[in-house]
Order: C-alpha cells, then structure tokens, then sequence
C-alpha cells in the first residue's frame, strides 16, 4: 500500500500531521487520538466497508471526509453467497450433519428467485452471480433505483421480496434504521420454505425471531456467515439447529480484499490531490 501511494506522487507522513490517513485496522482509541491532534485532517480512509463500530465510538468528525472500503469485498462475498445458495439447494446443510443414507430434499438452483436485502456495489455483485447460474433475482435498496436484478425495489418494497424469494440474502449495513429489520413480522411474511443467507451484519436479523422462524417450520434453514451476538457462543441454540449453517465472517477476508483495498487507496489518493471526489463516501447522517 505505501509503495502505491508513492506511485501517485503523493509524500508518507506521520498521521498527526498527514492530510489523509489509511487506516486499515480496529484500534479506536488511536483513531480518535489521531483525528483530535490532526486539525488539518481532510480525509480518512477506513479499511471495511461496514463503519458501525467508528460510528458507534463517535470518533466520525464531519468537517474530515470518510470513505470506507465500499466494493472491495463485493466479489469474495458474492461468491461466499453463490457457495451457500448451493448448500441450501443441493441440501449440503442438513447432509453434512448425517452420518447415515437417506432421503434428502434437493432442489435446481435454475429458476428459483434469490433476493437481495441492500444492493449496494456486494449485493449487485451478488445479483449478477446469481442470474449467471440461472436465478430469478429481486433486489432492494434504501433509495430504489436501478441495481441490475430483474426486479429492482426501494425500502418500501421488503415484504413483496420476502413473499416471492426462495432464498432471501441479507446484505444491509448496520444502522439505526436496519438494526433487528427483519423480526417475527417478516419471518411470518417470508415464503414459506425459503432459506435466509445472511452476510451483511448480525443485527440486522433478530436472533430469537430467526429462531422461532426454524423452530415453527416457516424456513427451511438459514445460512449465516455474520450472527448476534458475535462471535457466536459455544452453546448457543443456533449451533444446534440441524437447517443451520454458519461460517465465521469469513465470506471476504482482509487478505482477500487487500488487492482492491490497495487500487482504492492509491485512485483516492489522487483524487484527494487533484480535489476530484473521492470514492466511497461515508453518508454520516445515513451511517454507511
């Protein structure tokens, strides 16, 4: 990352008195230390795409410009998703879990409809996998407008997703407005047999509406690769769950987002140079 950012043209500097910072881990205090010295901070480059916890810690100064990592985990994660799509139809969920032969409920992904809950830059690239194995897709945004599936929704439009999707993926921020959004309510309203993927955050999802969800018969099973609480307890109901799957937030890694990470640094880099705008702005009103 530092040899890109010389390639601009650009000058590495102490972050107390740097015009833009990088910072690519999770230490909080050293942030907030960083940005109360720096008074001439003009830019902050986070290295997730999720912003909760800066936000949560009211360390997001709003005369410094924030971008967060918007896109670079889109392919890892849309692929992670394309994976759990397959267990969920092919039954891997339930058959892993075996250990004799058996009758198993299988399905064709071909034709079946995935719905995407926030297509941002991940869910759009979601989309895109899923009409390339020959999914139906429906997908939802804050604001609606066009995102590349066959049906495109804004908020309004959740509980006509919920009906109609076999599989629903969950890939919203977390925010006020999207924390415990999908509860008892929208279990009840969800196709009845479809699957829950959820790869955006763990709060999004009440935990204990998922779990009446499974238990009542309403879904056939969820896919999780982000929970409330995280990291998931050992003990936890969740675990236990025959229908249930979870992985541990790993559906894109730093290490798998470090190339794209580096090519936004070093593109911000230049557009803060020239006071071009920058990519991936964080809306601090909208906390994401």
């Amino acid at each position: 990352m530092e040899a890109a950012v010389l390639d601009t043209g650009a000058r590495l500097e102490s972050a107390e008195f740097a015009d833009g910072i990088v910072c690519v881990h999770d230490d909080v205090e050293w942030l907030r230390g960083v940005v109360g010295r720096n008074k001439g901070l003009r830019w902050v480059q986070l290295g997730a795409a999720g912003i909760d916890q800066w936000l949560d810690a009211d360390v997001m100064r709003p005369t410094i410009t924030w971008t967060a990592a918007k896109g670079v985990h889109a392919t890892p994660m849309a692929e992670h998703v394309i994976a759990l799509v397959y267990c969920a139809a092919k039954g891997l969920a339930v058959a892993a879990r075996r250990t004799r032969w058996g009758e198993l409920a299988v399905s064709s992904v071909a034709g079946s409809v995935l719905g995407v809950v926030g297509a941002g830059l991940a869910g759009r690239a979601i989309v895109d996998l899923a009409r390339a194995n020959g999914m139906q897709t429906i997908a939802l945004t804050r604001r609606g407008g066009d995102t590349g599936a066959d049906v495109s929704l804004g908020a309004n439009g959740l509980s006509w997703l919920l009906a109609r999707a076999d599989i629903v993926v969950q890939s919203c921020p977390l925010t006020d407005e999207t924390r415990g959004m999908i509860g008892d309510r929208e279990f009840a309203g969800m196709k009845r047999g479809a699957w829950l993927i959820n790869v955006g955050r763990g709060a999004v999802v009440d935990t204990d509406a998922l779990l009446r969800a499974l238990d009542g018969g309403r879904l056939a099973g969820a896919l999780l690769d982000v929970t409330d609480p995280e990291p998931l307890p050992s003990g936890h109901a969740l675990w236990a769950r025959p229908n249930v799957l979870i992985t541990p937030h790993v559906a894109s890694t730093p290490a798998m987002g470090r190339p794209a990470l580096v090519a936004l640094v070093a593109e911000n880099t230049r557009r803060l140079m020239r006071g071009d705008a920058l990519i991936g702005v964080v809306d601090l009103v909208a906390g994401y």
